[in-house]
């Protein structure tokens, strides 16, 4: 396992067609999991739940998907039926995000939906640090209402993102990062102090 540090300093996305076999053991599926559940959650109201695609379940989900995007836009091309069909199968695993933020007398919809956002970061996080690969995407899914029927998730609820996860490829390049001195400020003095 890799240290917090270390892990922090190293983690990368990795393009979905560079994440190959294995994929996470049934063991480490639990413990990335609970650790993706260890985020802020005021009120203890986990605000997410996550859907696992895999086996069976994802390839048909993608043909459900590819025949919902020809009964929309007419006859798909051979390679966007195919890449449709495939959608949940291009990695290892798939876990879906998803915000079940509502209204509460207490905790504001904002702070549900960042800890679902959270959570999502700390999957990620906990598959790199078990030397596993990720990539946090949404697409077209994610937004279309009877997609995410397909999916077996309510209108009510959000897709946060879909997250790859697998062995890489090969190692991942780095891509710039912001230069600190561009989003960092000390908070201003208020006026009159």
């Amino acid at each position: 396992m890799i240290d917090a540090k270390t892990l922090l300093a190293t983690r990368r996305s990795v393009s979905i067609p560079g994440l190959q076999a294995p994929g996470p053991s049934e063991a480490e599926l639990g413990e990335i999991l609970s650790a993706a559940s260890r985020v802020p959650d005021h009120g203890k109201l986990a605000p997410w739940r996550f859907i696992l695609f895999r086996g069976a379940a994802a390839p048909a989900i993608g043909r459900a998907l590819a025949d919902l995007a020809e009964r929309r836009e007419g006859p798909l091309s051979d390679a966007r039926r195919a890449f449709e069909e495939a959608r949940f199968t291009r990695a290892p695993l798939v876990v879906g995000v998803v915000s079940t933020a509502k209204p509460h007398f207490k905790i504001p919809e904002w702070e549900q939906v960042l800890s679902a956002g959270a959570a999502t970061m700390n999957l990620i996080h906990a598959a790199h640090a078990r030397g596993y690969a990720a990539n946090w995407i949404t697409e077209w899914v994610a937004y279309d209402e009877d997609a995410k029927a397909l999916m077996g998730i309510a209108p009510e609820e959000k897709i946060v993102g879909f997250v790859y996860i697998g062995t890489a490829s090969e190692v991942p390049s780095d891509r710039p990062r912001p230069d600190l001195a561009a989003v960092v400020s000390d908070a201003p003095m208020p006026a009159g102090v």
